[in-house]
């Protein structure tokens, strides 16, 4: 039986409702087995370094996934030095046994609207399923609209069945929570409130060691996404 694993990168600075709806779409869609979240090390898109350190990061994440079935956290990008691209990741599971047609990379559109830009495109598309998920703001449409050239690739969900031995583009339309981690923490920049953003357990471990605190306002976080 072919096994399924999604896998959600992004810099999770910090992890919010928005990844969690996204990851939960992809599962339910596509009946993926597990899911794991991969917090990078040194994101290549993003122009300053994480506001949270690595640790942090990866807590907050174990922290909102704690009590998901078929949720986990791996370290993979964090262990490994320099620049987190995803065809690197990909290659690293695939050396751990995992076939490019058990593997599904979740991203949000926003994300894949700049798939083009990612490294070793269009050969990264080969190494995993990609599953692209609605977000505020951003279609679908408007993100496949950016690289034409992939249409034939593009599956409707769990509708769409890929040719055995090669990876497909999977859209799943969902309702995610329009919420980003540079919102997060302008709030708490300004001793706002966060409940409505987080789960209750990332909020606590925020306030505990105070991050994000003097966290600058200029700084943004990809949603959903490795390059």
């Amino acid at each position: 039986m072919t096994r399924r694993l999604g896998v959600v990168g992004g810099t999770f600075d910090p992890i919010h409702f928005g990844h969690l709806d996204a990851a939960e779409a992809a599962r339910s869609a596509l009946s993926l087995d597990e899911v794991l979240f991969v917090p990078s090390h040194d994101p290549p898109h993003r122009p300053v370094d994480p506001h949270a350190t690595a640790f942090h990061r990866f807590a907050l994440v174990a922290l909102a996934i704690d009590g998901r079935p078929g949720f986990r956290v791996s370290d993979l990008e964090l262990r490994r030095p320099g620049s987190s691209y995803t065809a690197d990741t990909l290659r690293s599971l695939h050396g751990a046994g995992w076939r490019p047609g058990e593997l599904y990379f979740v991203l949000g559109a926003d994300a894949f609207a700049e798939i083009a830009t990612w490294r070793e495109f269009p050969g990264v598309l080969g190494g995993a399923h990609f599953v692209v998920v609605a977000r505020p703001g951003v279609t679908i449409d408007e993100a496949l609209a950016r690289t034409p050239e992939l249409q034939p690739r593009v599956r409707a969900g769990a509708a769409g069945v890929a040719t055995a031995g090669t990876t497909a583009i999977f859209r799943v339309e969902a309702r995610t929570r329009d919420v980003s981690s540079t919102t997060i923490r302008a709030r708490l920049a300004a001793g706002q409130p966060i409940d409505d953003l987080v789960p209750a357990a990332v909020a606590r471990h925020i306030a505990a060691h105070d991050l994000y605190v003097e966290s600058s306002l200029h700084g943004h976080s990809k949603d959903i996404q490795g390059s």
